[in-house]
């Protein structure tokens, strides 16, 4: 690979899905095969306790509101980042001033990550824009609106060679795109649901595909030595919701899907769908990761796909073939959803618990990380539903969902953050599931082999880390990931062993990076934060950090820490009743999750709060407080059951009746 004078190729050079992140960390993902690798060494195990911060950018001059998903990359000693509006700030990677700023004129957006190449930064805006700005000003060098593929506003754009690579999102039918960098023209494009007269149109039953959803909402991978790039496709949508299968039978290609995609022409090669038929929003979208690695004795060319399902497919990135094996094993089946008979595993299983937990009340607090909410019909992955909901692991928050994964050269390991989310599907639900309130969301990180696609070590962590928290390896064996409490963490990339934490002010949903400038070798992360998956309550920033050995900032004061427990629906009342079977201002009985009146009670030690089901309900409806198992009652209608609270504490509580329909008592000392 040629060099550029004293310093590595920037993202504009890039021949290689592998090379690490050097001087520059030019891509969201590092490198072309997102591997999220560095090769800097100057940090290492011995001396991360010293590192501190080299300097702090509030980018948007103090905002503390929004969603911010984007990873800063590093090009030339620069730094260039996505604000939660949406806007691009370019940073000197040595003293943390501001370069330049664009600032969006077609309003905010989430956005995941710029590219860089050809002397050009590129961005997305609503309304369906591409946009190259001077890299070295910022000036917009031209902008492109391209409509009739879906949204393209979120997923974080790549370079490579003068193409640029687009998915779309949250759409009816999303496809795949390659864009001209010097002009914005469309060069190809590729359907994540194809339409009639094209390979696999027959796996959806009528019409079915044009609103079938399967949009590319994460960035791709590229080999540029075998000339292909690789898509991973979202989840089947129906007329109702991505839970409702009923009017579009078949496979469903390429929902669910990894497609290899000739990179110039966008030609299909082969594809595996992970999920046949989804109806549970188990989309598996995830940043692909390409590595060489040696299976049974042979060198191999893999790419490791696997998201919310909690496992890893390893597939050969030249056919799609599986070295180590994948068998399609029978699945309950549900004949009003027409799914499928089979779903595929590998044969090693998963790296994550596949069936929620049935913990007995009263027992630990808060217990197994998949401990089922009382009365909910309890089930494994791929149990069907209807319209009782049915509650399942890892749920369409949980498993690796979008964080980004990163492979070490170093250790052969594929590493990830997860969460512990699970979720009641039905088609009672008109979104994509229900994430059962006073639920506990937690989740962890997992390393495994890719040699084997065996687990290496799993640790199990305080927050769900399924959301943008990347993970950064480097050559020295350190391990790298942000929290949602804003803690940026270090670990031992062998054991999971935390070697240091730095606490930065905000939930860092974005993967860490390392970059060298002015002869010093910085590691820097985005803290901003988003909703998902715990709302208003991750902490809200602006703060691109970076840090060096000896950095002259310490830690910033602690932010109050996310709610992990699902909120129940509404505000805090005051008062010592509740009416079970009611909305607020109901007047006829509700099964839903907002039918108790109040849904959050809020009362001093030593309150006597009473139950009552409504006189009005037609049948029994009841109490089940959990997980403490302090009552469990079944009341007639008109029938009412008293408890007095003597403890500080927020005590869930749902109906036996319809388990959706959940309250909280909040009891505080006066």
């Amino acid at each position: 690979m040629p060099a550029q004078s004293h310093r590595e190729p920037s993202a504009a050079d890039l021949s290689r899905f592998d090379t690490p992140g050097d001087a520059d960390f030019p891509k969201v993902g590092g490198n072309l095969g997102n591997q999220n690798y560095s090769g800097l060494r100057r940090i290492n195990p011995g001396n991360v306790r010293g590192l501190r911060g080299a300097w702090m950018n509030s980018v948007e001059g103090g905002l503390r509101t929004g969603n911010s998903q984007s990873t800063a990359v590093a090009v030339d000693g620069v730094l260039y980042i996505e604000s939660a509006l949406g806007n691009v700030i370019a940073v000197d990677g040595v003293t943390g001033q501001t370069r330049w700023r664009y600032e969006q004129i077609r309003g905010a957006l989430t956005r995941r990550g710029v590219a860089v190449g050809g002397g050009h930064v590129f961005t997305k805006s609503n309304d369906n824009y591409v946009i190259a700005l001077d890299q070295r000003t910022g000036q917009v060098v031209w902008e492109r609106q391209i409509n009739g593929y879906g949204n393209i506003e979120k997923v974080a754009v790549v370079y490579h060679d003068g193409l640029l690579f687009c998915g779309t999102n949250d759409g009816p039918r999303g496809a795949a795109l390659a864009v001209d960098a010097r002009t914005g023209e469309v060069v190809w494009h590729f359907w994540g649901t194809p339409g009639p007269g094209e390979f696999g149109n027959d796996t959806w039953e009528g019409d079915s595909w044009a609103e079938g959803g399967a949009t590319p909402w994460i960035h791709p991978a590229v080999d540029p030595a075998l000339g292909l790039t690789y898509w991973t496709f979202g989840n089947a949508r129906g007329s109702n919701s991505s839970q409702d299968g009923s009017a579009r039978g078949g496979q469903n290609l390429f929902a669910n899907s990894l497609v290899a995609l000739d990179l110039r022409t966008g030609a299909y090669r082969w594809h595996f769908q992970s999920v046949h038929h989804d109806i549970w929003d188990m989309d598996n979208v995830m940043s692909p990761v390409l590595a060489d690695v040696r299976i049974h004795g042979r060198n191999r060319k893999v790419v490791v796909y696997g998201s919310k399902s909690g496992m890893y497919f390893i597939l050969d990135r030249t056919d799609g073939t599986a070295p180590l094996g994948i068998v399609e094993r029978p699945v309950p089946q549900e004949p009003r959803q027409k799914t499928w008979p089979t779903q595929p595993f590998p044969v090693q299983g998963g790296w994550t618990e596949q069936r929620v937990a049935d913990q007995p009340l009263g027992t630990s607090v808060p217990g197994d990380p998949n401990r089922a909410v009382p009365n909910y019909v309890q089930g494994a992955l791929y149990d069907p539903h209807w319209d009782t909901p049915v509650l399942s692991i890892p749920g369409h928050g949980g498993g690796a969902d979008w964080s980004h994964l990163s492979f070490s050269h170093r250790t052969g390991l594929v590493y990830t953050g997860f969460g512990y989310v699970a979720a009641a599907h039905s088609l009672t639900e008109a979104a994509n599931g229900l994430r059962p309130p006073g639920e506990y969301q937690t989740g962890g990180i997992v390393a495994v082999d890719v040699s084997t696609n065996r687990v290496r070590w799993k640790r199990r962590m305080p927050y769900s880390l399924a959301h943008g928290n990347g993970i950064l390896t480097t050559a020295t064996d350190l391990m790298f990931i942000g929290q949602p409490d804003g803690n940026l963490l270090a670990m031992d990339a062998c054991t999971g062993r935390e070697l240091w934490r730095f606490q930065t002010g905000a939930a860092i949903s974005s993967s860490p990076i390392m970059y060298r400038a002015g002869g010093r070798e910085y590691l820097a992360v985005y803290a901003g934060g988003t909703s998902i998956p715990y709302g208003n309550s991750a902490p809200r920033g602006d703060f691109l950090w970076a840090f060096e050995i000896g950095g002259s900032l310490g830690p910033v004061p602690a932010p109050p820490p996310p709610v992990i427990r699902r909120p129940v629906s509404g505000g805090p009342v005051e008062g010592t009743a509740v009416v079970i079977g009611r909305t607020a201002t109901g007047t006829t009985e509700s099964f839903g999750v907002a039918s108790m009146a109040p849904t959050h009670l809020r009362v001093p030690v030593g309150t006597t709060v009473t139950f009552t089901n409504h006189p009005g309900n037609a049948g029994p409806r009841g109490v089940t407080q959990f997980f403490e198992g302090l009552f469990d009652v079944t009341l007639a209608p008109g029938e009412s059951f008293t408890y007095t609270f003597d403890r500080p504490g927020e005590y869930f509580f749902n109906d036996p009746a319809s388990p959706r329909s959940t309250g909280k008592v909040e009891v505080y000392r006066p």
